[in-house]
């Protein structure tokens, strides 16, 4: 396996009086932290499978798909602490660990449990585009960009990006949100706390979240259709001319909006209507309990 690596230090402390000096002698019972970095990057042969998994406990992780053999890796480590040698210690505890299991690449940025308030590392990897990606966060942001398999993205604590990915996509964050832009496939999305936004999709879309707006675009509707869901908040889907469909929208507590000739339709007391558009055959789902759905 070849390794490039390039490692570089910056620390940043107090020497001499200095205007951060001054500012400590005026408020020197407020406790300070200084900061540390370490930049390092590594080239490693991609799998035979093209298929990663990447685990980052305190950080961002951004995967871009580009026209290459090998796979990049870089790791920004950052730590904070009362003084330079703590900072080196933090910043010595922070590990990339990779391994091969079967034909998967295996990517784990490992964050010592006692430093994890102080500690986070951001990864980015650049890829061949026909990688399969799976990629979990405790607490930071994904991005994945620029890849043409299949992919999965999990986030506890943390917003989930996803642009320019041809095949199925798997997403969810718990307290967060989800934006996904010109994708083509199956989408699945998931928030608990956060809102969904689909920008130029081609395929069918699953999108759901507890507290939060969904927004859909959809240039081309999949055979499995579109289903939207939201306990509190509105629903805006936007589909291409010439569609398909048939329609079930219902609202619990708000308003039906529909700029689209419905044929067959019919609607009751209880906020639901139904109808079809075009010939009809594609499923379209879309649920709120308290806000408005749009239909455009």
């Amino acid at each position: 396996m070849k390794h490039d690596s390039h490692s570089t230090a910056r620390e940043n402390g107090v020497h001499g009086p200095g205007f951060r000096g001054l500012l400590r002698s005026f408020f020197w019972k407020i406790p300070w932290h200084e900061s540390a970095g370490r930049d390092e990057t590594l080239r490693v042969p991609s799998p035979t499978s093209g298929a990663i998994s990447i685990h980052n406990a305190n950080g961002r992780t951004r995967v871009i798909g580009e026209d290459r053999n090998d796979i990049e890796i870089r790791v920004l480590r950052s730590a904070s602490a009362d003084c330079p040698e703590m900072n080196q210690k933090l910043l010595d505890s922070i590990h990339l660990q990779k391994s091969e299991s079967g034909e998967i690449l295996e990517i784990e940025v490992q964050i010592p449990r006692k430093c994890s308030a102080r500690a986070i590392a951001h990864i980015e990897l650049r890829v061949p585009h026909a990688t399969q990606v799976a990629s979990t966060s405790t607490n930071g942001k994904i991005c994945l960009e620029g890849l043409h398999r299949s992919i999965c993205a999990r986030s506890s604590n943390g917003s989930i990006s996803i642009s320019e990915v041809d095949g199925d996509i798997d997403v969810t964050t718990a307290n967060a949100k989800v934006a996904c832009r010109c994708t083509q496939g199956r989408l699945h999305a998931r928030s608990s706390n956060g809102k969904i936004e689909v920008g130029g999709h081609t395929g069918s879309i699953d999108a759901s979240t507890s507290n939060g707006i969904i927004k859909a675009s959809i240039d081309s509707l999949g055979d499995e259709g579109v289903s939207l869901s939201t306990s509190n908040g509105r629903i805006v889907l936007d589909l291409p001319q010439g569609s398909d469909a048939d329609v079930d929208i219902h609202v619990e507590n708000g308003h039906i909006r529909n700029d689209i000739d419905l044929e067959d339709s019919s609607g009751d007391a209880t906020g639901r209507v139904r109808g079809r558009i075009g010939k009809g055959g594609t499923p379209i789902r879309l649920r709120t309990s308290n806000g408005t759905i749009s239909l455009r």
